[in-house]
């Protein structure tokens, strides 16, 4: 995998042929060997950090596909990548990556392959590649979507703290008060699916329990359909930043006579949620940023870390298995239309469609369209895909009810009974009310402000602050990125 001779200037030498751009901030490296690339890489990218994508753990003996003949020893280079990754550690090469590398800041990643190591390694080298190579497009789409959304995002982090009143965060370990055992979850989707699962969850409901219960979890955009039917979840859950994604919430606080008083919220703080969401509960969900992890620790807020998923329904089920240790049910997930129908009725965007429908332009023809469209922008195939590789580093199998997407047809379970809705088993949750003696906006500004004079902070924060306020600002300093941000507090961005 090395010279024989100079294994050193080898590596130089190679690292000397790239074109690599000044403003690189992270690179894959595929299977290294003994890591002779790192030390002149290092050099030319000083600020830049090195991940190293192993086939095996580093000092064992290559598995090869076929004999080869074997290299002599060679002294392990000093200079070590900043973080490593091989089978032994037990983690995905996904999950490991969406560590390593936050959403915000994957706008530049160069993959570099160390080419010798695929006459060694054969298909276990080109599974990595192709496992990076995923990573790296999944990101570029993300952060196509910050560009896009990363004013608005940061606007309505800054109006959720101050509308936010109080907070929860989850008990742990999550178990059932009177069994002990972890509680089963339904997570429900929008999809057209769910109208046939509904029948199912409320019979069993009103059949005989269960010990444990089931707790239910409603993606935002199901919660008109649930509500419609009689169901109440015990956690909806939010993350879409657009202002229309608000329409779906408007049922948390329709029929409040019907409704629990403090039905909780799970929410990503840069989505879009109306003032009466502060007379909710509210368990803040952070994307793992450094700018949103320094202003919830520095106001004390508690809040539990999941990754940008692009939809409700991945965030939600990453949700799920942080909540509980027991069977993990899903229901309207079906990532397709049903022939014109794109979502389970009712739906929170039907008054968009009724509103416009006239003699020229009906209701039918408009839905016809819509449908049409989301054929069309293929983001149903792209998110079947991405489930579909998904399911294989899900810590527990996910269980169907109703019709879904063919991915998960497999494997089948019972659907539990809850028994009667007063008296199900719910996951418990700790609540703190938030009292300021400031606008926590004005607070967040200022304690981003500080955080630009720590060294240990300042590029992160002007890499991600950039991402999302000045995306096509080319080169800028922390003063532009300060500027921008108190421009966009003022609602002048």
């Amino acid at each position: 995998m090395h010279s024989r001779y100079n294994p050193q200037g080898e590596a130089e030498r190679y690292i000397d042929s790239l074109s690599l751009n000044e403003n690189i901030r992270f690179f894959i490296l595929i299977e290294p060997g003994l890591g002779y690339i790192i030390a002149p890489l290092k050099k030319k990218a000083p600020y830049a950090k090195v991940i190293a994508l192993h086939v095996e753990k580093p000092g064992q003996e290559p598995t090869t596909q076929e004999p080869k003949v074997k290299e002599p020893a060679a002294q392990m280079p000093t200079v070590p990548a900043d973080s490593q990754w091989y089978p032994e550690t037990g983690v995905s090469v996904q999950d490991f990556l969406e560590a390593e590398i936050p959403d915000l800041q994957a706008f530049e990643i160069r993959l570099l392959e160390w080419r010798p190591a695929l006459n060694v390694y054969g298909s276990l080298y080109r599974n990595l590649v192709e496992e990076a190579a995923a990573f790296i497009k999944r990101s570029d789409a993300n952060a196509r979507t910050a560009k896009a959304f990363g004013s608005r995002w940061f606007k309505n982090f800054l109006k959720n703290l101050s509308i936010i009143k109080t907070v929860i965060s989850p008990v742990s370990p999550v178990n059932d008060n009177q069994s002990g055992v972890s509680l089963p979850l339904l997570v429900t989707g929008a999809g057209p699916g769910l109208e046939d699962a509904i029948p199912i969850i409320k019979s069993a409901i009103k059949n005989e329990a269960v010990p444990g219960g089931i707790f239910i979890m409603a993606s935002s955009s199901s919660i008109a359909a649930l509500d419609a039917n009689g169901l109440i979840p015990d956690l909806a859950i939010s993350t879409d930043g657009s202002n229309w994604a608000r329409l779906h919430l408007f049922s948390l606080f329709r029929n409040n006579s019907k409704k629990k008083e403090t039905w909780p919220l799970a929410a990503s703080l840069t989505a879009a949620l109306p003032s009466q969401c502060g007379t909710l509960p509210v368990l803040p969900i952070s994307d793992g940023s450094l700018w949103q992890t320094l202003i919830l620790r520095e106001l004390k807020i508690p809040f539990i870390t999941l990754p940008q998923r692009g939809t409700v329904t991945a965030t939600a089920l990453d949700l799920a298995f942080a909540l509980t240790g027991g069977q993990i049910y899903i229901a309207g997930m079906d990532l397709s239309n049903r022939d014109i129908c794109s979502h389970a009725r009712p739906y929170s965007f039907d008054i968009l469609i009724e509103e416009k429908a006239s003699r020229a332009n009906p209701a039918y023809s408009q839905t016809y369209k819509r449908s049409s469209l989301l054929k069309a922008g293929g983001s149903y195939g792209i998110y079947a895909s991405w489930f579909e590789k998904q399911l294989s580093l899900y810590p527990r199998p996910l269980y169907p009810i109703g019709k879904n997407n063919s991915i998960f047809d497999s494997p089948k379970a019972a659907f539990p009974s809850n028994g009667d809705e007063n008296k199900r088993s719910l996951i418990k949750f700790n609540r703190t009310s938030l009292n300021f003696t400031a606008d926590p906006a004005e607070m967040a500004l200022s304690i981003l402000e500080a955080s630009f004079k720590n060294p240990v902070h300042s590029r992160t924060l002007q890499k991600e602050l950039q991402a999302l306020l000045l995306p096509d600002g080319g080169a800028v300093s922390e003063k532009d990125i300060i500027d921008a941000i108190h421009r966009e507090s003022n609602g002048q961005g």
